[in-house]
C-alpha cells in the first residue's frame, strides 16, 4: 500500500496512541479492550476527520483551491476540522450546516463546534433538515467561482475514496502498533456515519491482508442502507490503491439499533456511555458518534458478546461539541 503516490500534507499528529481501556475491561467483565486515540490527531482538537484532510487537502492544494467548501450538522465536528484545515493552509472556508435536530437550544446552536467554526473563520450558512446537501454545496461553490475564487468541495465528512484513504493508513499504523505491541486484535470497533472511516479501515486491513473484522455502530442510517454505502466506498478506496477486488460484501458489518430516535439524540444508553468512559478511562466521547459506538460496545460487552476477544475502540472524537449539548446532558451527570 504506497500512499506516497497520492497528494497529501501532514499536519496529523501521528500516530495516535493505542491503549489499553484496563478499568473499562474490568467494569463491564466482557472483552478486553483498547483504545485507539484518533481523538488525539491534533486538529483544532483533533478527531477522525484530520486523517481524511490530510489527502483531501494535498488534492486541493494541488489543484490550486482557495475556498474549501463543506457540509455537516450543526454541531458537526467535521466542519470544525475542515475550518481548522483551511485556515492552516491560508483558504478561505464555507460551510453549510444542516438543522437535522430543529431545536432552538441556544447551547446547541452557538456554542460547542459551532463556536469553534467562527473562531477558525468558517462561514457559515443554514439550511432545514432534509435539504438536498450535495445540491447546496453545489451552489456554494458556484457562488465562490462567479467571485473569481477557486472553490475545492469537500463531501460531508470527508467521506469519498480521497478522504477514506486517511483512514486505509490508519489500517496500517494500527496494526503496526499492535505487532509492535505484541497485540493480536481480534476485531475493532468504531462509529459509522458518512462511512469513510468505516470504509477506509476495511479498505486498507483488505489491501494489506491483515483479516481484522471491523465493526460499525450506526449513528444515522438503517442497516441495509449503511452497510450498502460503506461497502460501496470500501471497493472504490480499495480500487484507489489498486486491489478494490480484495474487498468482499461480508466485511462490511453495521449495527444501527444504536440510533435510537435519530441522529443527534441521545439516550440513557448514550448517557451512560459517556459517564462510563469518563469515569473509568478518563476518555471524553460526544453523543452524536463516539458516544452511541461506545453504547453498543457496552451493550455487547453485557451479552457477553466477543468474551475472551480483545476488541479495539476507535475513538472519532467529538468533545468539542459537548458545551453543544449542555442542556441535554444535564440531569444525566450523577
Amino acid at each position: 500500500m504506497h500512499l506516497a503516490r497520492f497528494p497529501r500534507v501532514r499536519f496529523a499528529h501521528l500516530p495516535t496512541p493505542l491503549e489499553p481501556m484496563s478499568r473499562l475491561s474490568e467494569a463491564l467483565g466482557g472483552p478486553s479492550l483498547w483504545v485507539k486515540r484518533d481523538d488525539c490527531t491534533g486538529l483544532a482538537g483533533g478527531g477522525n476527520k484530520t486523517r481524511k484532510l490530510e489527502f483531501l487537502l494535498g488534492e486541493a492544494l494541488r489543484e490550486g483551491a482557495d475556498t474549501l467548501v463543506t457540509h455537516g450538522a450543526v454541531q458537526s465536528n467535521h466542519a470544525r476540522q475542515t475550518a481548522a484545515a483551511a485556515a492552516r493552509f491560508g483558504l478561505a472556508c464555507e460551510i453549510v450546516l444542516e438543522e437535522r435536530l430543529n431545536t432552538d437550544a441556544e447551547d446547541y446552536n452557538l456554542s460547542g463546534n459551532v463556536l469553534l467554526d467562527r473562531l477558525l473563520g468558517g462561514r457559515l450558512r443554514r439550511v432545514p433538515a432534509g435539504t438536498d446537501m450535495d445540491a447546496a454545496l453545489e451552489r456554494v461553490a458556484e457562488e465562490v467561482r462567479a467571485q473569481g475564487r477557486r472553490p475545492y468541495v469537500i463531501p460531508g465528512g470527508g467521506s469519498n475514496a480521497v478522504g477514506a484513504l486517511g483512514y486505509a493508513d490508519c489500517a496500517r499504523e494500527l496494526v503496526a502498533q499492535a505487532d509492535a505491541q505484541g497485540l493480536r486484535i481480534d476485531r475493532i470497533v468504531t462509529a459509522t456515519g458518512s462511512a469513510g472511516t468505516h470504509a477506509g479501515l476495511v479498505a486498507g486491513l483488505a489491501v494489506i491482508g491483515a483479516e481484522i473484522p471491523v465493526h460499525g455502530f450506526g449513528v444515522r442510517a438503517p442497516k441495509e442502507r449503511q452497510e450498502a454505502n460503506v461497502h460501496a466506498l470500501a471497493v472504490k478506496t480499495a480500487a484507489r490503491l489498486g486491489h478494490g477486488d480484495r474487498v468482499r460484501r461480508e466485511m462490511i458489518v453495521a449495527d444501527c439499533d444504536c440510533v435510537g430516535a435519530g441522529y443527534g439524540i441521545a439516550d440513557e444508553g448514550v448517557f451512560e456511555a459517556l459517564r462510563l468512559a469518563a469515569r473509568t478511562e478518563g476518555l471524553l466521547l460526544d453523543p452524536v458518534y463516539s458516544g452511541k459506538a461506545m453504547k453498543g460496545l457496552v451493550d455487547y460487552a453485557r451479552k457477553g458478546r466477543w468474551a475472551g476477544e480483545t476488541v479495539v475502540f476507535l475513538h472519532t472524537g467529538g468533545a468539542q461539541g459537548l458545551a453543544g449539548y449542555t442542556s441535554v446532558l444535564e440531569g444525566h451527570l450523577e
